[in-house]
C-alpha cells in the first residue's frame, strides 16, 4: 500500500491490516433487496463521510438510486465483495447518465425547502 494511501486512511485504520471484516447481516441483506428490486444488479460509489463512516451510494440497473452507510471503508468493500450483484464504480459519465431518481427523490432532499411556498430570502444576498 503507497504511502499516500495509508496517511489518508482513518484512524486506527493501518491500511496494513490483513483480517477481513466480515460484512454486517442486516446491511447485505438490505442491498440484496435494493438489487433485486431494481434489476438484479447495482454500481456503488463509494464515498468517505469522515468519522460518519462511508457512504454506499447504488445506482440499480433501472437507474433508481439508494444509499447506505457502512461504518468504514474496510467493512464497505467486505459488503461490495460478499454481493455478485453490486460491482464498484465511480461517478463517471456512463454511470451518471443512466441514473433516473425515483418520484419524489428531489422534494425528500430538499427537506423542508420543498414543502414552502415561498422560500426564504438568501442569507448571502444584498
Amino acid at each position: 500500500m503507497s504511502t499516500e494511501s495509508i496517511e489518508n486512511a482513518p484512524k486506527g485504520d493501518s491500511g496494513q491490516s490483513t483480517e477481513t471484516a466480515a460484512p454486517p447481516s442486516n446491511l447485505v441483506s438490505s442491498i440484496e433487496s435494493f438489487v433485486a428490486a431494481h434489476g438484479g444488479s447495482a454500481t456503488v460509489v463509494l464515498q468517505p463521510l469522515g468519522r460518519a463512516g462511508v457512504r454506499m451510494t447504488l445506482v440499480g440497473a433501472d437507474g433508481i438510486l439508494g444509499d447506505r452507510v457502512a461504518g468504514n471503508l474496510r467493512i464497505a468493500h467486505a459488503v461490495v465483495d460478499s454481493l455478485d450483484s453490486v460491482t464498484l464504480g465511480d461517478w463517471d459519465r456512463e454511470l451518471t447518465s443512466i441514473v433516473t431518481p425515483r418520484k419524489g427523490h428531489f422534494a425528500q432532499m430538499a427537506g423542508w425547502v420543498a414543502r414552502q411556498s415561498r422560500y426564504p430570502k438568501a442569507r448571502n444576498g444584498l
